[in-house]
């Protein structure tokens, strides 16, 4: 008799995404949704047995910079490795639709700059068939992938291609360009975006230094672009701003405003800044204030620190400002450590007064008392004991010593942790307040960006090994857990088709050996278009992880399969 199912996966310890206590189930899966939960007395003609094994929806994963690598690739690595089965890209305003043949330089240099993706992989990786967000989308679709993706309308993109040089001089949208940027919103969500993205920090910067175009968009524009996802129907904003400027007050209340005429729910990216490391207490109280006042205004949260790796192999490192290490720097690794090795040049090292035109950069690399070895077995949650200052008292050396040798070992492949937010107290306390939060969402990973001094697309594993097993006060319950990565992130950007297990749901799950579950030490590769470098970390402990009914990574290894596809704009649950 032919199987009744296409896959069974048998009596597994089921964390549904409802939050519940998990319980132990079988779970049918037929056509690409969950068929049946609970005994499953029928075959299945594949079946997984999970006994022991935690069975989860599959991760949703509302933040990451895919925009380019979904071009090229037809896999979301690292984001696939960490049991992420939707990924949501074009976050802080940049990606690469609309765009008109001129400006796709400019495109390529804002991402670049802001998000440290090799300009050479993007020139090389991106052959632009497109003009419109919808042919951009096309063109998305065209290719197989081994997960779901979703794209937002980015408003660099949008701002230059419908004021050109005037968005590169920050200046303010006619009500022309507004009517304009509104009616193309609107087109972009019928064509299949979830949502649309925007940045007003500082931070954000082309690869030249020039300002990212949206800090200065005004309250007016803002407003008519989230009034074109509103004729639309649909879309989610996520914003990234400063709120330092005028204050922080006056920038939330506009963004109160903004939600108020749209209905568009909308996420700021949240974290403990360690210059003022108490505003993000304050942005909570305002989040939680817009919610009781019915405006759906959510914190975007990390469950670690923020920070950046140093090392040889990275983007920077302690010594970048020295002379003679920058006069290494395009040399291979194994060169770098032979010269670095030898006595006479590690003692000019450390008596070379650093570049004098980069002293900014200088203080932020020689950090020593927030500068932590990160480990074959990464820690992310340090003793402040384990610093390179506290090392260097310890062992009665300069703190320079200590990062000089440090640099060196495994043949130049370690790496240092240097954490600028979530870390003021030498620990996770505020990421465990901002986690619990109501009005939060896990987020911030940026999967595919900052691929020379990031490593954050592990969130998904991370938050559910550390929050739900390893930290020794305060973990979460697993259910709970679940939840806030699968459920929760779905239904802010308008899935509701997926991130819990009952029948009628898309069948994206994962088959975890918690006990095993751990997350590896990150390592630089060579394989962007043009042979530029990136940082991937992978993960042990995810037996199996499935779209739509498919099995596409077994015990971490791609099995081959491809059902991975293009999300175009909100879903709804099918009734099985």
């Amino acid at each position: 008799m032919d199987a009744r199912f296409d896959l069974v996966i048998r009596g597994g310890t089921v964390a549904d995404g409802t939050g519940g206590a998990p319980f132990e189930a079988d779970v049918a899966v037929a056509g690409g949704r969950i068929a049946a939960v609970g005994t499953i007395p029928g075959p299945g003609r594949d079946e997984i047995d999970a006994r022991g094994r935690l069975v989860t929806p599959g991760f949703v994963d509302i933040h990451t910079h895919y925009d380019g690598q979904a071009i090229w690739d037809e896999r979301f690595a690292p984001s696939s490795w960490h049991g992420v089965t939707t990924v949501v890209m074009g976050n802080c305003g940049v990606g690469f639709a609309p765009v008109h043949a001129a400006d796709r330089d400019r495109l390529v240099e804002l991402m670049e700059g802001v998000e440290d993706i090799p300009g050479t992989a993007l020139h090389a990786g991106i052959d632009w068939q497109w003009e419109s967000f919808g042919d951009y989308l096309d063109a998305l679709a065209r290719r197989p992938h081994d997960i779901d993706f979703c794209a937002q309308l980015p408003h660099g993109a949008l701002r230059f291609y419908v004021m050109g040089d005037r968005a590169a001089r920050l200046e303010e949208a006619t009500a022309a360009d507004a009517a304009r940027m509104r009616a193309l919103a609107a087109e972009a969500m019928r064509a299949g975006a979830v949502g649309f993205s925007t940045s007003r920090t500082l931070n954000h910067r082309t690869k030249s230094g020039d300002p990212t175009p949206s800090l200065h968009a005004t309250e007016a524009e803002l407003t008519e672009i989230a009034l074109g996802l509103r004729d639309a129907g649909h879309g989610a904003i996520e914003m990234i701003s400063d709120f330092d400027t005028p204050d922080a007050a006056t920038e939330f209340a506009m963004i109160r405003r903004i939600v108020a005429a749209s209905g568009c729910p909308l996420t700021i990216s949240l974290a403990q800044r360690h210059g003022v490391p108490d505003l993000w207490r304050t942005l909570l109280d305002m989040i939680e204030a817009a919610a009781e006042a019915g405006l759906p205004i959510s914190g975007q949260v990390a469950p670690r620190p923020l920070g950046v790796l140093l090392g040889l192999q990275a983007s920077l490192n302690p010594f970048s400002t020295h002379p003679s290490v920058r006069a290494l720097a395009a040399e291979p690794l194994a060169t770098k450590v032979a010269v670095m090795r030898d006595p006479s040049f590690r003692a000019r090292v450390l008596a070379e007064e650093p570049d004098p035109a980069q002293a900014a950069l200088r203080r932020r690399l020689l950090r020593m008392e927030t500068l932590f070895p990160l480990g074959d077995v990464p820690d992310y949650e340090p003793p402040r004991e384990r610093s390179l200052g506290s090392i260097a008292r310890r062992e009665g050396r300069s703190a320079a010593e200590v990062a000089y040798d440090m640099l060196l070992e495994d043949g130049g492949r370690s790496f240092f942790f240097a954490p600028f937010a979530n870390y003021a107290a030498y620990d996770l306390d505020v990421c465990r307040e901002m986690l619990a939060h109501p009005n939060t969402v896990p987020g911030l990973g940026d999967g595919g960006a900052h691929v020379g001094v990031i490593s954050d697309a592990s969130f998904p594993t991370y938050l559910l090994m550390h929050w739900g097993r390893d930290r020794s006060r305060g973990r979460f319950d697993v259910g709970w857990l679940v939840k806030r990565q699968t459920a929760d992130t779905a239904r802010a950007v308008g899935l509701h088709d997926r991130g819990v297990i009952a029948p009628g749901m898309k069948a994206d799950l994962n088959v975890i050996d918690l006990d095993r579950l751990r997350i590896e030490r990150p390592v630089m590769t060579f394989d962007l278009p043009s042979g530029a470098k990136r940082l991937l970390q992978a993960a042990r402990g995810y037996d199996a992880t499935i779209v739509s009914g498919a099995i596409v990574y077994r015990n971490g290894e791609p099995t081959g399969a491809l059902p991975g596809a293009l999300v175009r704009g909100p879903q709804v649950m099918e009734v099985a």
